[in-house]
Parts: structure tokens; C-alpha cells; sequence
């Protein structure tokens, strides 16, 4: 079993698999020289559980979705030993902020129809939001004079730190092994070349990647699998592509920048989403790796790297844009709309060094109505790639995951947000194939119990309330 990839769904896969399956042998390749290099790196990402409640972007339907596989990580933490659990998830109050009269009233419609699925949720008034978050609610120590609404919820496990959380499914899956006959390896610094079909399984070719110490002096090998799962973000893609699947799909990849302040808010303030814009709204989240202080963002450019501050990557864009008549179909959909022109060259100013702060400070202070410029930091070296996928058959942007089921055995996952918050319900379903295809034990009952939050008749546990 050969699992690509060593960000957060490559190493939830090697977890699960280790731990309630009886896989024999399971190998995880990584062709950096250190696990949750890219898009799972704690700068690279909101470090949020979405679970749809303050994600105004999602419908009653996904948000309930998302939040049964989102409470997979806290019940995953509740395995750990609380060392382990309190580098990965945190504790904080979250919210998201109506301004003006139009906002508010769709928070308090939206409130009306979630609260029966989260019902942690709270309908907050302007008096409520200053006392939640006082920076949010009040100017000069008065209550803002717009009108307000927020749907909250209180402290619970709002954010986590996707690179701790990946090194904690490793070192999970190999206690899960511990004592036994099986083979779990993890091999860093490894890249791989081609994937050819051979017999029930196939050959993998496996190389040192240039330039990383893991593997350095290694020789080249060639292995074979069975079963072949490529947890590798946008570059899950590109090796689809080069083996003839996946020629349906071309990629937009998005970039996301970050502007740091003093310690503002309390936890995190997401703004309501202008339903025209395939793009997260700005919000404000305490940073958890970098006590003191909040980070807002993201904007968003369109940026043709696969991986952000890595210039060799627009060749690989090239690959996977496969640009074409159905392509820019598609960019003409979105650039015909005013709102997302507009906000695509408002966030092209947002990369320019003596402008961005300027502009994005009239952004913030939606959040932060008494923000000053000089509270504004660009966050150097913060931001990573959404590799949104264009469905080139029915000419349309795509704003979740895929999953490309080539052949019997040989899958390619592309997960932008939110799959870190779905690694465990991926892995889940990646399981069940898994199984089904090598035909190894797969103790779905214990998954259900400890994933899930569901006892041995199936029923839902105690209720673990993750962020609603």
C-alpha cells in the first residue's frame, strides 16, 4: 500500500489505516525533506476547523456535511495524551460579523435555519458582540454606530495546526503498528516518477528529490503496490494528467496573503461572503504560532505557481492549465461579473509593497473599525496555493475538493479548503476502498466509536461541540 503525499491527508490515511485496518505493509512518500511542507504548513492555511457555521459561503446542506467530518479531528484529539492535543487544536471563541442593514438580516434568517443543525450558535446583538470582542464592537470605547449582527459561538475548538496535526497521525500510526509484523515506513525527501499499471497492482519509480538531505545518495528504485492513493494538492493533478486521467479538469491556483497585528481579537471574526466571489471573505484569527498577535486575510491572486514562492512551479501550472476554449469560458464567467473583476485587480494592488497595507486597512476595518496603518503587518513568507479546480465539461469553477478514481487501485485527491478539516472523512472513505480492493480487515466499528463520537448501536455519542 502506497500512500503520496505527507501533508495532512496523506498522514490521516497512514493513521487510519494503521490503526483499523491490518494493511501488512504501507509505505508514505514525501518529496520534502520534512512532513506538511505545503499547503498543511501552519503558515500556508487559516489554520481553521470549517465546520459551516460561520462559513457563510456554505449551504444547510454542506455545512452539516462538513461538520459531522470536521468533528472527526476533536475526537481524534481526545486519543492523544493533552501535550500532544494542545499543539494541534485550540481553544477559542469564534464568530462571523454582519455589518449594514442587508448582512444582518441575512445572519438572522441564516441563524433561524442553522441552529437546529449547530446549536451551539448564539444570535448576537452589538451589546454581545463588545463584550465577546470589544476591538470588534466598539470606536474610541462606544458602540460602533453601524447596525450589527453576529451569529457566535462560544470557546471550543476552533483552529488547528495542520503540521502538528500531520506529525501526530504519524506518530499515532506507528504506535498502531508497535509490536506487531507490520511495516510502516515513512521515507522523506523521495519523489516519484512514473505510476504504470502492471498486473493487479502497479509500478511506482521512486527518486531522491534533488536538493533534499533525507535521501540524498540514495539510488533510484522502482516498487510495486497494490494500491496507489496520491494525497499531493494540486500536484495530485498534474501526475493524473500525465498518465492520461483527470484531462477534464484544469487548475486556477489561488493565492492567499496575510497581514499581522497586535493582539486584537479574542478568536476568530469571519465577515459574510459576497455570494458573486468564489473567494474566502477576510476574517481575523489569533495566529497559533505566533502568540501575541492576529492574523487577517487572506486576499486572493491568481497566481500561476502550483506552490507559493516556488518560481519552478509555473511550468507545472502550464501542465495543468491545459488552456483552452472551455477554459477561458470560464474566465470570461468570472471576469464579466463586475464584483469579481473588481475585487481580482483590487487584490492584484494588494501585492504591491508601498500600496497593500493602505488598501487592505479599509478592509480590516470592517472587523476592527479602530485599526491604524501602523497596526498593519504584511506577513512575509505567509500564504499558500488553493488549487481550484476548473470542470472543463460543464465550463465551471469548482469550489471543493475532487477526487480522481483512475483505475481500481489507483486514486488522485485534490484538496483545497476545506480538506485539512475533511482529512479523517477522506481517509474514511479512501479506507473503505482500500479495503474492499485488498480484502484486509477494516474495524469500522472502532472508527465509527472513536472518529464518529458513535457508541456500538451506531447512535451518535455524547455530543462533542466543535465550533456549532
Amino acid at each position: 500500500m502506497l500512500i503520496v503525499g505527507g501533508g495532512v491527508c496523506g498522514t490521516a490515511l497512514l493513521f487510519e489505516l494503521a490503526r483499523y485496518t491490518d494493511v501488512e505493509r504501507i509505505l508514505l512518500v514525501e518529496r520534502y525533506d520534512q512532513l506538511a511542507r505545503v499547503n498543511s504548513k501552519a503558515t500556508n492555511n487559516s489554520q481553521t476547523i470549517h465546520c459551516g457555521d460561520i462559513e457563510t459561503n456554505y449551504t444547510l446542506e454542506k455545512a452539516v456535511k462538513v461538520k459531522r467530518t470536521a468533528e472527526m479531528i476533536v475526537h481524534y484529539a481526545e486519543l492523544l495524551d493533552p501535550a500532544t492535543r494542545e499543539r494541534c487544536v485550540f481553544r477559542t471563541p469564534k464568530m462571523v460579523l454582519g455589518v449594514g442593514e442587508t448582512e444582518c438580516a441575512f445572519l438572522r434568517e441564516r441563524f433561524a435555519r442553522f441552529s437546529p443543525h449547530f446549536p451551539a450558535m448564539e444570535l448576537l446583538d452589538k451589546e454581545q458582540i463588545a463584550a465577546w470582542e470589544p476591538q470588534v464592537g466598539l470606536v474610541d470605547g462606544a458602540l460602533r454606530p453601524e447596525e450589527l449582527v453576529a451569529i457566535g459561538i462560544r470557546r471550543t475548538y476552533t483552529a488547528v495546526d495542520y503540521e502538528e496535526l500531520s506529525a501526530s497521525f504519524v506518530a499515532q500510526a506507528k504506535k498502531g503498528v508497535a509490536g506487531s509484523s507490520r511495516q510502516l515506513t515513512v521515507q522523506l525527501g523521495t519523489s516519484v516518477g512514473t505510476i504504470t499499471a502492471e498486473g493487479d497492482g502497479y509500478r511506482v519509480e521512486l527518486a531522491p528529490t534533488p536538493g533534499c538531505v533525507s535521501a540524498a545518495g540514495e539510488a533510484p528504485r522502482s516498487l510495486r503496490a497494490r494500491h496507489v492513493v496520491v494525497n499531493a494538492g494540486a500536484h495530485s493533478l498534474l501526475m493524473a494528467q500525465r498518465m492520461g486521467y483527470g484531462l477534464e479538469y484544469s487548475c486556477l491556483p489561488v493565492a492567499g496573503s496575510f497581514y499581522f497585528t497586535p493582539d486584537l481579537l479574542q478568536g476568530k471574526v469571519y465577515t459574510v461572503q459576497n455570494d458573486k466571489l468564489p473567494f474566502a471573505a477576510i476574517h481575523g484569527d489569533p495566529d497559533v504560532r505566533a502568540p501575541g498577535k492576529t492574523r487577517f486575510g487572506p486576499t486572493a491572486l491568481l497566481l500561476p505557481l502550483l506552490e507559493r514562492y516556488k518560481p519552478a512551479s509555473f511550468w507545472e501550472f502550464l501542465q495543468v492549465l491545459r488552456l483552452d476554449w472551455a477554459v477561458l469560458a470560464v474566465f470570461w464567467q468570472l471576469f464579466r461579473i463586475a464584483d469579481i473583476r473588481n475585487y481580482i485587480f483590487k487584490n492584484l494592488l494588494f501585492e504591491v509593497p508601498w500600496l497593500r497595507r493602505r488598501l487592505f486597512l479599509a478592509d480590516a476595518r470592517k472587523i476592527v473599525p479602530g485599526m491604524q496603518l501602523s497596526d498593519l503587518t504584511f506577513a512575509e513568507g505567509y500564504g499558500g496555493v488553493r488549487p481550484q479546480l476548473i470542470d472543463k465539461i460543464n465550463r465551471k469553477l469548482m469550489l471543493g475538493e475532487a477526487s480522481i478514481p483512475a483505475r481500481p487501485g489507483l486514486v488522485f485527491n485534490v484538496t483545497p479548503s476545506p480538506g485539512g478539516t475533511c482529512c479523517l472523512g477522506n481517509a474514511a472513505r479512501d479506507v473503505e476502498a482500500i479495503a474492499e480492493r485488498l480484502g484486509c480487515r477494516f474495524d469500522r466499528e472502532r472508527l465509527a466509536q472513536e472518529l464518529y463520537g458513535e457508541n456500538a448501536l451506531g447512535a451518535a455519542a455524547e455530543q462533542v461541540v466543535v465550533a456549532g
